[in-house]
């Protein structure tokens, strides 16, 4: 990938866009209308496109399931996302309708955008399987102990180096950016703020 292509991802990367992500259940998104427009206010001459099956339609039909793909060209890199007809439970459709397909590609539409950097933080850890929460530990009757769970040990280094590497967003946004995916405990939000006062 040359420099500009690649400095355009790292644009589009660094810009926050908590403030157009809506948490439904528990998946963060961020609209499509608003990926859109940040999207175009940083690359007016991005465009984008729907897959079409042999037939016409805007969707594919699989033995798995209904399926939905677009694509999204930034710079002359075009990248494409697949994604599965769902509900509003993030559950496949069986029958889907014209609403079912146009929400799914509306989705699918924001996750193209995200390959080029904007937005992509907001889906880091949506493919990894849902591990059930665990109940606090209780010591003893009179003393009562609440586990918090921070940032695991085996990503830590990956999340050290994402602040190393976007220091320009500070404490405060680089933690909210992390607390998409994980809790940052007070000794690790120590560990950030470490980093961010090193050369």
């Amino acid at each position: 990938m040359n420099n500009t292509k690649q400095s355009t991802f790292m644009e589009l990367f660094k810009k926050d866009v908590n403030k157009y992500t809506q948490k439904k259940g528990m998946f963060t998104y961020l609209s499509w209308a608003y990926a859109v427009q940040e999207l175009k206010r940083a690359c007016p001459a991005a465009r984008w496109g729907v897959t079409k099956a042999e037939d016409g339609a805007p969707f594919f039909k699989t033995d798995c399931g209904y399926f939905v793909e677009v694509w999204v060209d930034v710079d002359g890199v075009s990248l494409s996302q697949v994604h599965p007809v769902l509900d509003n439970r993030n559950q496949p459709i069986e029958k889907p309708n014209a609403f079912h397909i146009n929400t799914s590609l509306q989705r699918c539409l924001a996750k193209a955008i995200a390959l080029h950097g904007l937005g992509l933080y907001v889906y880091a850890g949506e493919d990894l399987p849902s591990v059930e929460k665990e109940q606090p530990k209780v010591e003893s009757k009179k003393t009562t102990t609440v586990e918090v769970k921070g940032i695991p040990d085996d990503k830590m280094m990956d999340m050290l180096k994402y602040v190393a590497e976007n220091k320009e967003l500070g404490l405060r946004q680089l933690v909210a950016n992390i607390e998409q995916k994980y809790h940052v405990t007070k000794t690790q939000e120590k560990e950030i703020a470490k980093v961010l006062k090193s050369k």
